[in-house]
């Protein structure tokens, strides 16, 4: 569904991603992990469109992308679930499901907004409700649920469970699974690389901005460089 060939993110001298080449496949859930700085946001950033490469492809369903507007790719099906959840709080629940919708026929958002409500029910229970006055695992919910009411092909997810209690970080993960279950094609970006890790088909590992690791997840969880620097344990399994 997606391939970036040598794809490079610079803000001015920096390059925050250089030449990382990487594939999603449709149905899939692939995570990018690793430490802060790495690259990961950015990397998303150039997917939606919010920042352009200076170097690279974006190929998508076998069109490119590269140089096309972050309005347009989320016609072509590429949504972004933004770091921080980044709610609109002066508006309501409700209003902010709508905006999710906004370029698809009235009748389909209404019904959409149903299916939404009926999977995340504390939604429907606070639709009314402004939503800076939600949990932080709330509005993470509700920026999930905004995100399919544009009906993504390819959701990227960066860092939902940032911030949040162990109990709604569970929540959360399970959230991810039943969209995958369902069919939906996700990116993930997540520093939990276990979590991250034990709901993912493959991953990449960057650093620096580059992919310095790369393969099934499943591999990549036994893998001794992974488990050191990311999963909390040594080699042999207890915790350092």
């Amino acid at each position: 569904m997606l391939e970036t060939k040598d794809l490079t993110v610079s803000y001015g001298p920096i390059e925050a991603v250089r030449e990382i080449t990487f594939t999603v496949q449709k149905g899939a859930v692939v995570s990018l992990v690793g430490p802060n700085g790495a690259g990961k946001t950015s990397t998303l950033n150039a997917l939606s469109g919010l920042v352009l490469p200076s170097r690279g492809r974006i190929l998508f369903e076998g069109r490119d992308l590269t140089r096309t507007s972050a309005h347009r790719r989320v016609s072509e099906g590429i949504v972004q679930v933004p770091e921080g959840r980044l709610v609109l709080a002066g508006m309501t629940v409700l209003d902010n499901l709508e905006m999710g919708g906004y370029r698809r026929p009235a009748g389909e958002v209404a019904e959409s907004i149903g299916r939404m409500e009926k999977r995340f029910p504390i939604l429907a229970e606070r639709r009314r409700a402004l939503a800076g006055t939600l949990s932080g695992g709330e509005q993470q919910m509700l920026a999930i649920a905004r995100g399919l009411m544009a009906r993504p092909k390819l959701l990227l997810l960066d860092e939902p469970s940032l911030g949040l209690a162990p109990l709604m970080v569970k929540l959360i993960f399970e959230i991810i699974r039943e969209l995958q279950s369902g069919g939906q094609t996700i990116l993930l970006v997540e520093q939990n690389a276990r979590q991250a890790l034990a709901i993912s088909s493959r991953a990449y590992v960057m650093e620096s901005g580059k992919i310095v690791l790369e393969g099934a997840a499943r591999e990549l969880m036994s893998d001794p460089a992974v488990i050191r620097s990311y999963l909390g344990q040594t080699v042999g399994g207890s915790n350092p």
